[in-house]
């Protein structure tokens, strides 16, 4: 093959790729949209398995790759979550202690909205008055009640807090509270207290996405309310089921270089 052909036909070969991807995205644009699915009642179907596909669970805002953790985009709306002073300054110590700190290097349960965006799946079952969600990580459970009813009064808190939904149209907003103030959002320290208060928002795009928004709100740690929002996808793998994940607290403890690890054994070489 001559050498001036080379050049020619790497140039024929992209434009044929580029023609077919046009061609495909226009076909995709041309489709009807994919109706949702629906229950008895006409509410929108949310059963199924779900899994967050994001880096949220790391760190909520942008951040860059680092030993064990991938680089990511932000899911908080303007990349900024507005701490007061004194709480910015927690935050700092959260993530420079996250080792010792983070709430799920004990096994403690994520709480949420963190649960619903760990590298995990969940899964959804709707009824009429509920909707139950079984998480695979430490078999964490979640019941939002759709029944009407209110949150319960007193001096009442939940690791997961308190969940009770209502439908907006094709959307079910979930108001949660009764918060213990002891969990995180992610691993890079930022935390909410027991005044915490979300409102999630679950709306179907299609059968296979949930668009998952949360405002939220904490007087005693931000200066003002302030929302996240990750898309979530349904699990198509044949027989797909949650699975077990059992947390094991300390897995990884900490040893002291400087003394030996077992009694009588020898301690590290000096250099």
């Amino acid at each position: 093959m001559k050498k001036w052909l080379v050049p020619s036909i790497l140039v024929a070969s992209a434009m044929v790729a580029v023609l077919f991807i046009t061609r495909a995205d226009r076909a995709d644009a041309q489709a009807p949209p994919q109706k949702n699915s629906r229950m008895a009642d006409g509410k929108p179907d949310l059963n199924g398995v779900w899994q967050a596909f994001t880096t949220a669970s790391w760190d909520l805002l942008d951040h860059g790759p680092q030993k064990g953790v991938p680089a990511g985009q932000g899911v908080v709306e303007g990349n900024e979550i507005p701490y007061q002073p004194a709480a910015a300054a927690k935050r700092k110590e959260n993530y420079e202690k996250r080792a010792v700190l983070d709430p799920l290097n004990k096994c403690y349960l994520p709480g949420v909205p963190r649960a619903m965006f760990l590298p995990f799946p969940f899964e959804i079952t709707q009824t009429s008055k509920m909707v139950a969600i079984k998480y695979e990580y430490v078999h964490a459970t979640r019941l939002i009640y759709t029944d009407g009813s209110k949150h319960p009064e007193g001096l009442l808190d939940f690791w997961m807090g308190d969940s009770r939904g209502r439908w907006e149209g094709e959307t079910l907003v979930v108001d949660v509270t009764n918060f213990n103030g002891k969990t995180w959002f992610d691993r890079a320290g930022n935390f909410h207290s027991d005044a915490l208060h979300l409102v999630e928002r679950f709306t179907p795009d299609g059968p296979r996405h949930i668009k998952y928004e949360v405002t939220v709100e904490d007087p005693t740690v931000y200066t003002r309310p302030w929302k996240l929002s990750v898309p979530l996808y349904r699990r198509l793998e044949k027989d797909v089921r949650v699975l077990d994940y059992e947390c094991l607290e300390y897995e990884e403890p900490f040893v002291p270089w400087h003394e030996p690890p077992v009694p009588g054994m020898p301690g590290p070489v000096k250099k």
